[in-house]
């Protein structure tokens, strides 16, 4: 199975080649995340990460799975949801630029732990 990794993060670029680089915001890569969900893309892990804080991070990093024939109505939910979760937190909250190489840090490895999870539940499906 062919998968993306849609990423505003510069460290997950240089170690993944799979990967589609945006050169933007958090929500530019939700953006791109749902329009690729619209072209029938599967969302492979949830576009908003393990806890609101990573929310203020300026990174974020989405796997995504194989275009079908035919659009997912749940992905195309998961990422619209995730968007307006997205803008209603943010409104009044402003990124967190000053922790930017933290953030880059822990947006990789959260990436890395929705890699493995995503090729060990290939293996029992498999």
């Amino acid at each position: 199975m062919n998968s993306f990794i849609i990423t505003n993060n510069l460290r997950v670029k240089g170690n993944y080649q799979n990967s589609i680089f945006i050169q933007g915001t958090f929500e530019d890569v939700l953006i791109k995340a749902r329009d690729m969900a619209h072209e029938g893309y599967e969302i492979i892990s949830h576009p908003i990460g393990a806890s609101i804080r990573m929310l203020y991070s300026p990174y974020c990093s989405i796997i995504i799975g194989e275009q079908k024939d035919k659009i997912n109505p749940y992905h195309i939910e998961t990422i619209e949801n995730s968007i307006m979760s997205y803008r209603n937190i943010m409104a009044n909250r402003d990124v967190d630029i000053k922790n930017a190489e933290d953030y880059s840090l822990v947006d990789q490895e959260l990436l890395k732990a929705s890699i493995k999870a995503y090729e060990e539940s290939m293996k029992i499906i498999n």
